[in-house]
């Protein structure tokens, strides 16, 4: 990692610890500085890349600032009562052309191609399709047999120890790890925006539209928080979106009995009434 990174990471966790209560953490924290830590190789680059632009930024401003200080101090009707009259230099109209389009082909290149990995789905080990409703999610497990649940936020009178107010759901979305998880995304009435900041993930679920978005595969167990972000109404801060992170064994398990729990009734999932419809 190049130094002026490592030292601007250093300089923003003196910041962090300078506060109270600031600590590094998979979850949202009060007060909270920089990013949250990254749970996927994706949202690891993004984070590398969002480095190498503070460091381009950064050197940036520190030029224009000395240039400033010079023209203000150097170029002063006090300092220079007789100002040069030189109206071109080409060596200096070259330079200010030359060198910007050097930074910003530095810029270009990783940000395509982090476009284009974010963009392109791999081979996905599962698909969930999350439906926006105001205001709460629907998520449905194509993949694991014909069952679907909602994810209403937990109010907070009935917050259990440990639990983050406005971040924790009643229902949570569960995945193994090391899995590529595919998330089809649409809304039901207006515009929502799933999103997952330590996955690196974020996309609109539009009414009438299926969108596509993946992440993984993730290694650590845990939860990990997002909330829409998308303004969809009275109630948009109130619209969390809780994924649990568990092991495969655990996950078969919780398969078993979510196929029980929200299938019971034999009703007909979100993809079989669009079929229903359609014919």
């Amino acid at each position: 990692m190049p130094i002026a990174v490592r030292l601007f990471r250093f300089l923003a966790l003196l910041g962090t610890l300078a506060m109270p209560g600031l600590a590094a953490a998979a979850q949202p924290e009060p007060w909270q500085l920089n990013f949250q830590d990254a749970a996927t190789p994706l949202m690891e680059q993004i984070t590398s890349f969002h480095d190498l632009l503070l460091v381009i930024i950064t050197v940036i401003t520190l030029f224009v600032l000395v240039l400033l200080a010079i023209v203000i101090f150097k170029f002063n009707e006090r300092a220079n009562p007789n100002p040069s009259r030189t109206t071109h230099n080409t060596t200096i109209e070259v330079l200010w052309t030359v060198i910007p389009v050097v930074i910003l082909v530095a810029i270009a290149v990783p940000s395509f191609k982090l476009l284009y990995k974010s963009d392109v789905i791999p081979k996905v080990d599962m698909t969930i399709k999350a439906t926006g409703h105001q205001w709460y999610w629907n998520y449905e497990y194509v993949d694991h047999g014909n069952f679907s649940f909602d994810a209403n936020m937990i109010a907070t009178e009935d917050l259990k120890q440990g639990q983050l107010r406005l971040l924790e759901t009643d229902n949570r979305v569960v995945v193994p790890v090391d899995a590529i998880v595919r998330v089809q995304v649409t809304a039901a009435d207006v515009l929502h925006s799933w999103t997952v900041p330590a996955f690196g993930r974020k996309i609109d679920a539009v009414p009438g539209r299926l969108n596509e978005i993946w992440f993984g595969p993730v290694k650590n167990e845990g939860v990990y928080y997002g909330q829409c972000s998308e303004l969809c109404g009275t109630r948009h801060g109130f619209m969390p979106i809780t994924v649990e992170v568990v092991s495969k064994e655990k996950f078969d398990t919780w398969i078993e009995k979510a196929r029980k729990e929200f299938a019971a009734d034999d009703r007909p999932s979100l993809r079989e009434y669009a079929q229903i419809e359609t014919k």
